[in-house]
Order: C-alpha cells, then structure tokens, then sequence
C-alpha cells in the first residue's frame, strides 16, 4: 500500500492478508483490536471502487462504538486498547475515504467521552490537572498507555475541538506532565514511579517527543519545542536499547522520533540522528536484542516496522509514524 497505492493486484493482496472475516469481536482499537483490520480494509476497498463493501465495513466499525461513546463503560482510554485507539481508526478512515464515512457529530461523541472520563478521575483522585487516565491501575503518562498518547491524538484533531477544551483542559494537563520530568530529562512510565529507566516510543521521553512537538504547533509557544528537544537530546543519549529493533520498544521507534523533531525543527542534526538509529537497524546483530519479539513480523514488535521506517526516512519530510501519526 505505502509503496504503490495504484496497483490493483497489490491491493487485493493487502485485503486478503486483512482476514476481515476472522476478526475476533473483543477490542476496539486500531493497533490491537478489530477497528483497524476494519478502517485499512475500508481505505483498500475505497481505493479499488467496491462502494458497497465500503458501506458494508463503515457499518461494522460504527457498530463498535457503543462502548466507546459511553463513559460508564470499563473501556480503558489509551491507544493500544481504549478509546484513544478508536478514535484513530475512525480518523483513519475519514483521512483516506471522501467524502467522509463518519460526521462530525460522530466523531465529537468519542471525543467528548475521553474528555469527560479524564476529567472525572482527575477530580474523584484530586489530581493536580484537569485530565487523568488510568490502565491496569496504574495512572500512565507515555504514548501507548499514558495521557501524552491520548492528548498527542486529541491536539491533532483540534478542529473538533472548542477552545476551551485546549486552554483549560488539554493545555494544562500538558503543563503539569512537564513537572514529572526526571533530572535527566526523561519521563516516568507512570506517576509515582521513580525509576528513570525506559526510553523507548511506548514509555518515557519518546512519545513525549510527539506531544511536544504537536503542542508547539497548536498553542505557539516555544517552550514546548525545547522541550521537544530535549527529548531528543534524551534518546540521542540512551536510545540504543537492547530490546532490538521495534517501533514500539526498540531503535526503530526512537529513529522515529528524530524524524518529528526534523520535520518540527528543520534542523539537519535530528535528520543525521534518524539516520544513524536506522544505520544501527540496518546492522542486523543479534546481541542488539536480547529477547526476540513475540511477534517478531509485526508491525509494532517486528520486521514490518522496520521496513515501515527504511521506507519512510527515504523522504523525512513525509514521514509519519504509523498507527499514530494521522
């Protein structure tokens, strides 16, 4: 798809590896869950004119809101399996498919229940920021789990968003997550957690990198491309980690980050940065992985991110992290 999105017989490969008609019914995201076999199998059928298949998985990806939409449910909020995950797929869709599948209506409805979830466990904990998200009982601040993953997709959907919401709900809860900085420079896997030990896109200053950077362009204050920086400054230091080569653990994903900060900054030195953590993943070895992945083809855990990435630093300024970047 990413190489030739004309080629039909490419196409229909893609959809076939889809396996639309075994998808399992228990998650609602698009990275771990049946929306995103559903809005990739939406966007191909768009692209090879099958109209009516088109309509046909619109309804079974609108079908899964139902737990989304209600804030009673025990539906976490973050990407890999909550809300925020969710609402990427429909973003997906609407993205690549015109006109648009999914009214606005529709999509401020999940936007509305990520909000007044984080609102109502910022207030029933006292926490000192309008927004909070709990996973496994832990209140986490990375891009897979945390609130810097949750409000990275919310800023870059702020046309949805009234102003309110970004200055007094988003803005601030992004303020209080710099406070939770360690003297290094990274960030916490979670609150309360003190051990300054991961660097890496699903927890620490990785994907806080991508917050950062979308803050700067939504509210125009320089403090938060420092911060940005920074980050960088962090994974140019501590980014080459024994957990290999993934995008979401591993090297990959760190080279990732440098490719925001170019496209941000325009500064050369990020570029040189993306390029040498992929140089390292090139270097296939593998005492640069001390366990192999569970999942060791995978997009997230595996080769495909790899290749994703060989792909992507071709040309920088394009350049987007997948199943996050919109």
């Amino acid at each position: 798809m990413k190489r030739d999105p004309t080629n039909a017989n490419t196409l229909r490969e893609a959809l076939m590896l889809l396996s639309l008609n075994r998808l399992k019914g228990k998650r609602h995201t698009f990275l771990c869950g049946d929306a995103g076999p559903l809005a990739i199998g939406i966007h191909l059928n768009h692209l090879l004119g099958n109209s009516e298949q088109v309509d046909l998985l619109c309804s079974k990806l609108k079908s899964l809101s139902q737990d989304v939409v209600n804030v009673q449910s025990d539906l976490p909020n973050e990407y890999l399996y909550g809300r925020a995950g969710y609402l990427y797929a429909i973003l997906y869709v609407n993205k690549y498919v015109m006109p648009q599948k999914f009214d606005d209506e529709f999509v401020r409805l999940i936007i509305e229940a990520i909000l007044v979830s984080g609102r109502n466990l910022s207030k029933a904990f006292s926490f000192k920021c309008p927004l909070m998200y709990e996973w496994h009982e832990s209140y986490y601040l990375g891009a897979a789990h945390g609130v810097s993953g949750i409000l990275y997709l919310l800023l870059q959907v702020k046309q949805y968003l009234p102003d309110d919401d970004l200055l007094n709900l988003i803005k601030p809860t992004i303020d209080y997550l710099t406070t939770q900085r360690f003297p290094s420079g990274n960030f916490p896997s979670s609150l309360g957690r003190d051990v300054d030990r991961y660097v890496q896109w699903c927890h620490g200053a990785p994907g806080f990198v991508y917050l950062f950077c979308e803050a700067y362009k939504v509210f125009h204050d320089p403090k938060y491309l420092q911060l940005a920086s920074e980050c960088g400054d962090v994974i140019w230091e501590r980014g080459l980690l024994k957990k290999g080569y993934s995008i979401c653990h591993g090297v990959a994903g760190n080279a990732y980050c440098f490719l925001e900060l170019y496209q941000s900054t325009k500064e050369p030195k990020h570029l040189y940065r993306a390029i040498k953590f992929a140089e390292w993943c090139f270097d296939y070895n593998k005492e640069h992985e001390e366990l192999s992945p569970d999942r060791p083809l995978s997009l997230y855990e595996g080769l495909a991110g790899r290749l994703y990435l060989y792909l992507d630093i071709q040309k920088p300024a394009e350049a987007k992290f997948p199943g996050f970047t919109l």
